[in-house]
């Protein structure tokens, strides 16, 4: 691993080589096999079911995940998996999720879906993937994942065959005999065939493929996007764009001997990518802490036990997992840790301090999303840190601020610190063709090349990059813009304040105002006229003071920590639309809102006959939030 302290570096790694001239595996089968015959007997990924430090673990060598990859593949193509056929999988982390992500790009084209949507959303992108087979649990106490898929496969008629991985094989003791007997009955109300994939699994060979590996690139995985935007796009990646991010994680990150304590789900770009493809091409270990990574009974509570235990040197983390973090003592010896890796969501000054001074470790902050396969920039590892920026573009990424009309036509780029919209190009980006739905690639490059990503940004004079919102997040008061990040970072400065979320809420007047929701820290107190009265001083822009502030107990958010904005646009809807038909001295109300594929959110309205319908109309005719009767 070369030193990468500043863009001078960057820029003599480019200057080595093209991209495509570099001696790099060209498929995901030749990335795994060369890592196995290098580094054979090595640790490549554990897992534990529990998050107790003392609780067993299994542990397999890069041999023995060469071997069950292998297995995995030969079996996907068993049933009837070809390469561009697909493979989904619904199943919390574990050795079967990366034996199934790694096999399916093998065979095919590999689907990851976030096994905490509902069974609606997750047949949704099984008919838009065409997926021919889904990798899931069994039924298993405690969690309705089989449940869900079940039904999701019922609504999937493209789906063939189900194969359910039985968390049953990690228990012990009395937990193993008493799960037969609570687990929930297994649903067969489907039309696909239902195996086992262990007892399939071990049908396959292992030392070698029984078919011929495809040597050009391909599309191999398809992601559906997990932020913060409601229903989901399916993105599609190349076999070159997740070596590209392996390949970065070994050219300037990790080498053989580190190990990797990633408690984020698989299902995820962060995880599969700058995590597992890094670890495959350098030949590290992996650790992956529970099923439900952070989310995971006592994850928290014994994270820094559990990075005593594994010699741990890298942390992958996000911000959400860094605030719940420092609300527990670093109670373990954490003297092998070298860095923190954060990512998913801009990380807030004050939480990167408090990190670091609590367990003298540097947190590298970077930056990427899933329409480029990840990867766009870090603070460079061995050079300044700028706290709340997400560093310089790696090796290969070309990343411009631009001014840009909504069919891509550039319109201007920006100069030095003046914000305008990252456009990013690099292996990771799929020209023309970033999502499997065409019409959402419409306007989606600028000039052509250049991904749009809707992240709002700027360059500093030494090229270091700053996420300053989303163009979407934008909160427009009576036409002026008011960036939520302002917001959010003047109110996760004060002491009390774990997660800040800051929307628009609708106005009748000025159309938007913005709003703030919080979740304390445990235990900590303050009341929301406390926080309005730090957001006053701390914010600077005095459009930018939230009109309304509100506690709620716990703060909504994806499987990756960000915070959900759409589950605070609804609640947000529903209180001010309440409140103005309470006002106008009306009785109806909002039962509910709901997103609307072509609308977006739309509010419910139950009460229709109580009240004179002209002045309901009256009332909420005021605002540019849609709203319609419920059934």
């Amino acid at each position: 691993m070369a030193g990468y302290a500043s863009r001078a570096d960057r820029d003599a790694i480019e200057a080595e080589s093209d991209w495509h001239s570099r001696p790099v595996a060209r498929s995901v089968y030749e990335f795994v096999t060369t890592t196995a015959r290098a580094h054979p007997d090595r640790p490549a990924l554990s897992f534990q079911m529990f998050s107790d430090p003392r609780a067993s673990a299994e542990t397999l060598t890069w041999a023995e995940l060469h071997a069950r990859v292998t297995q995995a593949a030969n079996l996907f193509r068993r049933l009837g998996i070809r390469e561009n056929d697909v493979v989904a999988f619904i199943l919390p982390n574990s050795t079967e999720t990366a034996v199934t992500l790694l096999g399916g790009a093998v065979a095919g084209i590999v689907n990851p879906i976030n096994p905490l949507l509902e069974a609606e959303t997750i047949a949704a992108i099984l008919r838009e993937t065409n997926a021919k087979v889904v990798v899931t649990l069994r039924t298993f106490p405690k969690t309705d994942v089989g449940q869900k898929v079940a039904e999701a496969v019922r609504h999937a008629p493209n789906v063939r065959t189900v194969l359910e991985v039985d968390l049953l094989r990690y228990l012990s003791g009395v937990k193993k005999l008493i799960v037969p007997l609570i687990r929930p009955r297994n649903p067969d109300n489907h039309h696909a065939d239902l195996m086992d994939f262990h007892k399939e699994l071990a049908k396959e060979r292992a030392d070698g493929l029984d078919f011929a590996d495809h040597s050009g690139d391909r599309i191999a995985a398809y992601f559906h996007t997990g932020g913060t935007t409601g229903l989901p796009k399916v993105a599609q990646h190349m076999v070159s764009g997740m070596v590209y991010n392996g390949w970065l994680g070994d050219r300037l990150l990790f080498n053989e001997t580190d190990t990797v304590i990633c408690p984020l789900p698989l299902f995820h770009v962060f995880a599969a990518y700058p995590v597992l493809m890094s670890v495959i091409s350098t030949g590290a270990h992996v650790v992956l802490p529970t099923p439900a990574g952070y989310r995971g009974e006592g994850v928290f509570d014994n994270f820094w036990k559990l990075v005593e235990r594994w010699r741990v040197t890298y942390v992958i983390t996000v911000p959400t997992a860094i605030a719940a973090l420092m609300q527990r003592e670093v109670n373990a010896d954490v003297s092998s840790l070298r860095y923190a890796f954060s990512g998913s969501a801009p990380l807030p000054v004050e939480l990167y301090r408090r990190f670091e001074q609590a367990t003298g470790v540097t947190i590298c902050e970077g930056y990427g999303l899933t329409e480029a396969t990840c990867l766009v920039s870090i603070n460079p590892p061995d050079g300044a840190k700028k706290i709340g920026s997400v560093g310089i573009p790696f090796p290969h990424t070309q990343v411009r601020i631009l001014k840009c009309d909504a069919e891509g036509n550039v319109l201007g780029e920006c100069e030095v610190d003046e914000v305008g919209e990252i456009c990013v190009a690099n292996p990771g980006v799929l020209e023309g063709a970033t999502y499997t739905d065409a019409t959402k690639n419409r306007g989606l490059y600028a000039e052509g090349r250049f991904l749009r990503t809707g992240d709002l940004g700027r360059f500093d004079a030494d090229g270091y990059l700053y996420i300053t919102g989303r163009a979407k997040d934008i909160i427009i008061r009576g036409g002026h813009n008011i960036d939520p990040a302002e917001i959010e970072e003047a109110l996760a400065g004060h002491r009390a304040v774990a997660f800040v979320g800051a929307i628009g809420q609708p106005d009748a007047f000025a159309g938007e105002l913005p709003c703030a929701y919080v979740e304390l820290v445990q235990g900590a107190t303050a009341t929301a006229d406390e926080l309005l009265a730090h957001a006053r001083v701390h914010i600077h822009e005095r459009a930018a003071i939230p009109k309304h502030v509100e506690i709620i107990d716990e703060m909504p958010k994806t499987a990756v920590g960000k915070v959900f904005k759409p589950d605070l646009r609804k609640r947000a809807i529903q209180r001010v639309f309440d409140t103005a038909l309470a006002e106008a001295g009306l009785s109806a109300h909002v039962a509910e809102v709901v997103e609307d594929r072509k609308r977006g959110l739309v509010a419910r309205v139950d009460g229709r006959g109580a009240d004179d319908e002209a002045a309901l109309r009256a009332v909420l005719g005021n605002f540019a939030t849609p709203w319609e009767w419920a059934d």
